[in-house]
């Protein structure tokens, strides 16, 4: 099954969720195995991540009878989490926030856990990416920005080496004819920093990481690799509308360890889904410019394994691996 159409069968899933909005905000939680669940993440704290699951950690203790941790684990650009998360019991009690970083790391540095020792158990959003630099800076669109590379090289701003937003750089890149230095950080927060001082003309990442720059006018977005324009930022064209053809999306989810039972697996599919019809919740997502797509553990191993196949043929077209 195509990734797409894996995407499409999930969001004719989601359009039910709201059947389950009233009757989950009545239930109670569902029993579970475990009394506390660590969901950890490569992300430095306020990085996209991070942020990802201490804000659904406030939610989910309405759905699974159980109290969630966030563990950070930085360093080797997810190779740490990843080596932490699959060598923990497969008894639910330990996860990994998946992106696509894990496949990226995976792919491109050998390290002693990969994305396949682990097993996909749920994805519950699509994120958006976007361009973005400082408001008082000389760039007011993507063009000026190419157009500075094309004249001095420029310096970009990615999360870190084996990310998406590291992709997309290299992708941009390539499709503009410049040869800008893409400078990498191990998190959304080191890099707005340098984007807000002027170190870096652009950073790349994710709106929930940039909320609070965003709404204080400090930071201005210029483009966004969504293959089409986000709802909730209609002013905000896509690279490729500014002439660029270059677009991506971000998944995010959970993995555990290799083992977990299909039974505690089907707890997290129903968890999911009400989670994501809950109001409160979905009023914090929306306002992080998430958009919910569940995918449950039968799907998501397909899921992931083609988004894995398709990533590294791109990263064998470039060299980036043999």
């Amino acid at each position: 099954m195509s990734m797409m159409r894996m995407i499409g069968r999930a969001a004719g899933g989601f359009a039910a969720l709201a059947l389950f909005s009233s009757a989950a905000a009545l239930a109670e939680p569902a029993s579970y195995p475990v009394k506390v669940v660590t969901l950890v993440t490569h992300s430095s704290p306020g990085g996209g991540s991070d942020v990802f699951l201490r804000e659904m950690s406030k939610y989910l203790g309405k759905y699974i009878n159980a109290t969630f941790v966030v563990e950070n684990v930085q360093g080797g650009s997810g190779a740490k989490a990843m080596a932490r998360v699959a060598s923990a019991p497969a008894d639910g009690s330990v996860f990994y926030a998946t992106t696509p970083t894990y496949i990226y790391t995976s792919l491109m540095s050998k390290p002693q856990s990969t994305y396949k020792d682990m097993q996909p158990i749920a994805n519950i959003f699509l994120d958006s990416e976007v361009i973005f630099t400082r408001t008082d800076g000389p760039f007011k669109s993507l063009k000026d920005v190419i157009d500075q590379a094309k004249k001095e090289r420029g310096r970009w701003g990615a999360a870190n080496p084996a990310s998406l937003e590291r992709q997309a750089a290299e992708q941009l890149k390539r499709a503009a004819g410049v040869n800008a230095a893409i400078v990498t950080h191990e998190g959304g927060g080191d890099m707005m920093l340098n984007v807000m001082n002027g170190t870096l003309d652009i950073g790349v990442g994710e709106i929930q990481e940039l909320r609070s720059q965003l709404d204080a006018g400090k930071i201005t977005l210029l483009a966004t690799f969504n293959p089409e324009r986000i709802p909730d930022k209609p002013d905000v064209p896509t690279v490729k509308e500014s002439g660029f053809d270059v677009s991506l999306v971000k998944f995010r989810g959970l993995a555990g360890p290799k083992g977990i039972p299909d039974e505690t697996a089907a707890i997290w599919d129903k968890a999911v889904k009400e989670l994501l019809a809950d109001p409160e919740y979905e009023k914090a997502y929306s306002d992080e410019v998430l958009v919910a797509q569940p995918i449950d553990h039968n799907d998501y191993p397909g899921f992931i394994n083609n988004f894995a196949t398709k990533t590294e043929e791109f990263l064998k077209t470039t060299g980036a691996i043999k």
